[in-house]
C-alpha cells in the first residue's frame, strides 16, 4: 500500500492557498510547520518541524478523520534591536485529512528535539488478511487423492 493512500487529497485551490501561506505566511497566519509522512510496517508516521516552540503550547485534536496540530513560538522581545528576524512567530496550525484506513482512536504523539512525531496505526480492517476458501467435502477428498 503506498503512503499517499493514507492522506486524503483535498481541493486543489485550497492546497494552492495552503502552499502560498506556507511559503509567504501572513501576520495573522505565519508560515506553516513543515511535515514529513511515511509508512513503516503497520504504522503511519508524521513528523512536524517545530523548533523553538514551547512544548506547553502544543495541542493535538482529532475529529473523525481530521487531525489538527496547534503550536506557538513566542513573539520577539520588543526591547531588542533586531538585526535579523526571519523565523516565523505566533500561532501555527495545520490539519491532516486522514484516510479511512488509519486508526485515529490509537494515535500516539511525542515531542523531542523540536520535532512532533505522530504514530498512527493502520486500521485492522485495512490490513491484508487471508480468506479461507470453503470446499464441498467430495471435492476436498478428490483434491487430496
Amino acid at each position: 500500500m503506498e503512503v499517499m493512500t493514507m492522506l486524503m487529497r483535498t481541493d486543489p485551490f485550497r492546497d494552492l492557498d495552503r502552499l502560498t501561506q506556507q511559503v509567504f505566511g501572513t501576520a495573522a497566519r505565519p508560515a506553516a510547520m513543515p511535515m514529513d509522512a511515511w509508512r513503516e510496517g503497520d504504522e503511519f508516521l508524521v513528523e512536524f518541524d517545530l523548533p523553538g516552540v514551547d512544548p506547553q503550547s502544543l495541542d493535538l485534536d482529532v475529529e473523525r478523520n481530521v487531525v489538527t496540530v496547534r503550536a506557538s513560538r513566542p513573539e520577539l522581545d520588543s526591547d531588542r534591536s533586531m538585526v535579523a528576524a526571519e523565523r516565523p512567530r505566533g500561532l501555527f496550525r495545520r490539519q491532516l485529512f486522514l484516510g479511512e484506513n488509519l486508526d485515529t482512536e490509537r494515535i500516539h504523539a511525542d515531542y523531542r528535539d523540536g520535532v512532533l512525531r505522530l504514530r498512527i496505526p493502520i486500521a485492522e480492517k485495512a490490513k491484508p488478511r487471508k480468506i479461507e476458501i470453503e470446499r464441498p467435502e467430495q471435492e476436498a477428498k478428490a483434491l487430496t487423492s
